[in-house]
């Protein structure tokens, strides 16, 4: 993995690079300046990057904003006039730098994007078509049917391209308006869907990240964006555990597993899910301490990445979520001590139980 980092007087960009891919964070580094302004540094920073890298285009970006009603529909039409057909995403999960827009952009070489519908495009690489779905909502104002149509979307969409949610769907996001209040009815229709889907734990789940996230419309109580894969071979996909650190997410009564490795022609996608402070048992480790909890998060993404045949050095992009704005430094410096140069982001996104006050999720490409 090459790292780079691009500081310009209001924004700082890093990336990662892996043969053909990149995976870039742009935050802006001068949080006096207006929206307006910030947009516009980020926007110029990911077209100086596309510059840079020559045949490289956008496939999916997701815009990480502190007032989704106010600044989202200027923000994606900003962005969706440098990205073409990618798919973009946005939530209100405001960084904690003190920004008000963050930027997570994924770039391919030399590949073709296509627009599947409002929600999906595609690329195809290898032999194989990569899916990625962007703000699938339904704001009926009732989370169990806004997250049953956003996986009953998935599948139809799936089927059209002869594709299905068991075999091809490597990775889903859902994110929950007041989650300490919404996420168990995500968790009750995720659950109904996999069992119509039979996806139980003696077959597998997928891999998720459930995490609090406002959409513009305050009707938009459930949010979801997905990673699929069609052409896959079940021999190419291991599921993660790191039974000695993490118990199964089953036992709790939710569906996702906690990691996903890929094996592509010449390299292996290492997918973790939405991982916090806890242990084999399924109890929070170290309850009330920021500081024992990060340590012990980074432990258990350690021992999955370790399973699934990758370590830090080879980690692509992180996204960290905060309970507490307070618990900014704390986690700062750990993770500049320990991920070095790897891109990260830190945003204020409440955890599905309120014990933990931290979680991360993060993709690594080892070469194979």
């Amino acid at each position: 993995m090459k790292f780079k980092q691009y500081i310009t007087e209001h924004t700082v960009a890093k990336t990662s690079e892996f043969n053909g891919e990149i995976h870039a964070i742009v935050t802006v580094n001068d949080a006096s300046l207006t929206f307006a302004e910030q947009l516009r540094s980020v926007s110029t920073e990911i077209v100086a990057i596309l510059m840079k890298h020559n045949g490289y285009v956008p496939v999916f970006m997701r815009l990480l904003l502190s007032d989704a009603a106010n600044q989202a529909e200027t923000a994606v039409n900003e962005i969706r006039k440098i990205s073409g057909n990618a798919a973009v995403a946005y939530i209100q999960q405001p960084p904690l730098n003190g920004a008000k827009i963050a930027v997570l952009a994924y770039l391919r070489q030399e590949v073709e994007i296509e627009r599947v519908d409002n929600y999906t495009v595609k690329f195809s690489k290898d032999g194989l078509s990569h899916y990625f779905t962007a703000n699938v909502v339904n704001p009926i104002a009732n989370t169990y049917d806004e997250t049953k149509r956003q996986l009953e979307y998935l599948e139809n969409m799936l089927k059209t391209n002869n594709l299905n949610i068991a075999d091809n769907c490597i990775r889903t996001w859902f994110y929950v308006q007041n989650i300490d209040v919404n996420y168990d009815a995500v968790v009750r229709a995720r659950r109904d869907n996999f069992n119509e889907n039979n996806l139980t734990v003696d077959t597998h789940y997928i891999s998720s990240t459930g995490i609090c996230g406002r959409f513009a419309d305050k009707n938009v109580t459930s949010v979801m964006d997905a990673y699929c894969v069609g052409g896959i071979k079940q021999n190419q996909i291991k599921f993660l555990y790191a039974a000695d650190h993490l118990n199964r997410t089953s036992d709790y009564g939710v569906t996702f597993e906690r990691g996903t490795a890929v094996d592509f022609a010449d390299r292996r996608l290492v997918i973790i899910s939405g991982t916090a402070s806890i242990n084999n048992k399924g109890a929070i480790v170290a309850p009330g301490d920021i500081k024992a909890q990060t340590l012990r998060m980074i432990e258990n993404v350690k021992a999955l990445l370790n399973e699934g045949g990758a370590s830090f050095d080879d980690i692509a992009h992180i996204v960290c979520y905060l309970r507490d704005t307070a618990d900014y430094n704390v986690v700062k410096t750990i993770f500049e001590a320990t991920f070095g140069e790897v891109p990260f982001v830190i945003t204020l996104a409440p955890v599905c139980r309120p014990g933990w006050l931290i979680e991360m999720e993060c993709m690594a490409i080892a070469k194979r």
